[in-house]
């Protein structure tokens, strides 16, 4: 069984982010990646081309950490991070799920499913976007083509309900505006997580007709009618679609925390101290699993630097 000082759970860029702090703090590392690529949700939700900003609207914006993320685009920002990896020659274990995790002693037990490894430290960066949130209707299980959670599948030339009122969805909506005919849902009456540049963009998009903005309104159902979805809104209107895009975020992979035997709140998120140490000593939380609505990626970064200074 191989022995390290710590594993990092999740190759996006917390997940990296730590793994370089740990190596510059002469720690031996394994950073662990269910998948076959790093940073996973860049690579699966986000388009090409994609901005990526450096901070997010009332997230922390100085980098202090030791990968030189700046403000760029989908490519620059794996670029960045791939680059990080080589540069500090950091050991990646791909296509690695995490089956289980036991605490020995003054040590953990890490099993996945390319075998076990033993580390003093644990620090849980696996995001929450792998598992984006649902509405609590029901949707038609013969519209899966059609009801998505990112912008991938978008043939172009489609009448398109994009349903959201984060980052995501204002980026998606002004995007696919340019070639589609986008309505973008938001159930209260004005955006409040909009970051400057999202909140002008959709502004100028609405003002030149691009998009159509259904503000203070939510969805009650959605129906199957000719292999579209018919949209019924809690206001009495309806209205028929080609495509739904719901961008409302992710949920804690909560069945993850508890094999883990990490405790959460009742929002979902993990019990820490003040350096992102859970209720069990020696297993930290970084990122966008560690917040209640979500982190920036250089919130994700700066918690690194927290965690491996109190590791170390």
């Amino acid at each position: 069984m191989k022995k390290v000082d710590l594993i990092v759970i999740g190759a996006g860029p917390t997940g990296i982010g730590c793994a370089v702090e740990a190596k510059l703090s002469n720690k031996e590392v394994l950073l662990l990646e269910k998948s076959a690529n790093i940073c996973q949700t860049l690579m699966q939700f986000y388009k090409d081309g994609k901005r990526v900003d450096k901070a997010y609207k009332g997230c922390e914006g100085t980098n202090y950490s030791r990968v030189p993320f700046e403000d760029g685009t989908k490519e620059s920002t794996l670029e960045t991070f791939a680059n990080a990896i080589k540069e500090h020659n950091i050991n990646v274990e791909f296509s690695s799920e995490v089956e289980n995790v036991k605490k020995q002693n003054e040590a953990f037990i890490v099993s996945t499913s390319k075998g076990d490894y033993e580390c003093k430290n644990i620090i849980i960066a696996i995001g929450r976007m792998g598992k984006p949130n649902k509405p609590d209707y029901k949707l038609p299980l013969t519209l899966t083509k059609i009801i998505n959670f990112n912008a991938n599948s978008v043939l172009g030339n489609e009448k398109i309900l994009i349903v959201g009122g984060g980052n995501s969805a204002a980026e998606y909506a002004v995007d696919l505006g340019k070639s589609n005919q986008v309505t973008l849902c938001y159930r209260k009456d004005k955006f409040t997580r909009l970051n400057d540049i999202n909140l002008k963009d959709v502004e100028e998009a609405k003002n030149s007709g691009k998009i159509e903005l259904k503000l203070g309104v939510d969805i009650s159902e959605v129906e199957d009618e000719n292999a579209k979805a018919r949209v019924k809104f809690n206001n009495g209107t309806n209205e028929l679609y080609d495509r739904i895009i719901y961008a409302i975020g992710g949920s804690t992979p909560l069945d993850f925390l508890q094999k883990c035997g990490v405790n959460v709140d009742d929002k979902g998120v993990p019990l820490m101290d003040e350096n992102h140490q859970s209720n069990v000593k020696g297993i930290f939380v970084a990122g966008d699993i560690a917040t209640k609505n979500g982190a920036s990626i250089v919130t994700g970064l700066n918690d690194a630097v927290k965690i491996i200074k109190a590791i170390c």
